[in-house]
């Protein structure tokens, strides 16, 4: 069912949500940017409509909310181990289609991939979706390309239009908190993108060969190994573990999963000192491949989802979408 709320009425149904939820979405962060006296958008807490930010792409994506980039999993003394709390209540995400579309990449790394993961499930099952409409494409952005620009698969979705909110609701449980706050009802979609500036073109008889090619080799020199792309991409899901000791013995503490990053130094290090992937132009590889090769070969479809985050954030101007389209020429080269 579709809703047009005004500004009040939406104040109200995030006030009430609130009682059982908190509540993410884009916020801006003043002064919070990467370059001195910049603003930064990025996930946070919201309480009141007018701290969603609409018209910009965030800088950073929502998945901290689903897997936080520090999490305790357990605490340990001599005798005994206790598995920590998980959260109280629920979570309200706002986010755009290709967020939307990441959530499922997510789902499928983390309860599809093998034994379910209790840590990431227990926070999935409490959380909401709100589907933010998008009218144009933001720079960098390739999600029509990747076919994720649409997305229906949402409990709730909404835009902003000429100061009201448009809601198109597929969850019973907020329907009677949007009905009662609503100044009408009628039919609503929410808008999508239907045309990006940046365009890829993934090669169809791309295979494991291209990995040969010298195109790998330009990112040796010019990457630096920040791992940037990879904390900003929504469908990264890599982490390592970490020992918190509260004591000089070392026998009383807590087991954390941090994030990790297959770009930066000390991530496919092994016992002994050596290293898989020493240079940046094979780390590249790594990235690239699992992004639009093997990801698809195992589950049907790409694991990039097209968000353009890994362009924007990148502090030597390297573009993923640019390395995609360089594929092609990629495989005439092995071919050869």
């Amino acid at each position: 069912m579709g809703y047009v709320l005004e500004k009040e009425g939406m104040n109200q149904v995030l006030s009430n949500l609130s009682e059982n939820y908190i509540i993410y979405a884009p916020k801006l962060y003043v002064g919070g940017g990467r370059l001195s006296d910049t603003d930064c958008v990025r996930y946070g807490e919201v309480n009141r409509i007018d701290e969603i930010v609409f018209d910009r792409k965030s800088e950073f994506s929502f998945k901290e909310v689903l897997t936080p980039i520090t999490q305790t999993l357990f605490y340990y003394t001599e005798d005994t181990v206790k598995e920590a709390d998980g959260p109280k209540k629920g979570a309200v995400i706002f986010l755009r289609s290709c967020d939307l579309h990441a959530v499922k990449r997510l789902d499928d790394m983390y309860l599809s991939n093998g034994p379910v993961d209790s840590y990431y499930d227990r926070i999935r099952e409490k959380v909401k979706f709100v589907l933010m409409g998008c009218s144009s494409a933001y720079d960098n952005c390739f999600c029509v390309d990747m076919g994720t620009n649409i997305s229906e698969n949402y409990d709730m979705s909404i835009d902003c239009i000429d100061q009201t909110y448009r809601v198109d609701c597929k969850c019973e449980d907020l329907d009677s908190l949007l009905r009662a706050n609503a100044v009408k009802e009628e039919e609503v979609a929410p808008e999508y993108v239907k045309e990006t500036k940046t365009h890829v073109n993934i090669p169809d008889n791309l295979d494991a060969k291209v990995a040969t090619s010298s195109i790998w080799r330009e990112y040796d020199s010019r990457c630096i190994g920040c791992g940037r792309c990879n904390f900003v991409c929504p469908t990264c899901t890599c982490f390592t573990m970490q020992d918190l000791f509260y004591t000089d013995n070392g026998k009383v503490g807590e087991r954390r999963r941090v994030w990790a990053s297959c770009m930066v130094d000390g991530y496919t290090e092994i016992a002994g000192g050596g290293c898989y992937r020493q240079k940046y132009g094979d780390r590249m590889r790594f990235k690239v491949l699992h992004k639009v090769l093997d990801y698809k070969e195992r589950n049907g479809y790409h694991m990039c989802v097209g968000c353009g985050r890994c362009d924007d954030i990148c502090p030597e101007y390297i573009s993923f979408s640019t390395c995609i389209n360089k594929l092609e020429s990629a495989m005439e080269e092995v071919k050869q």
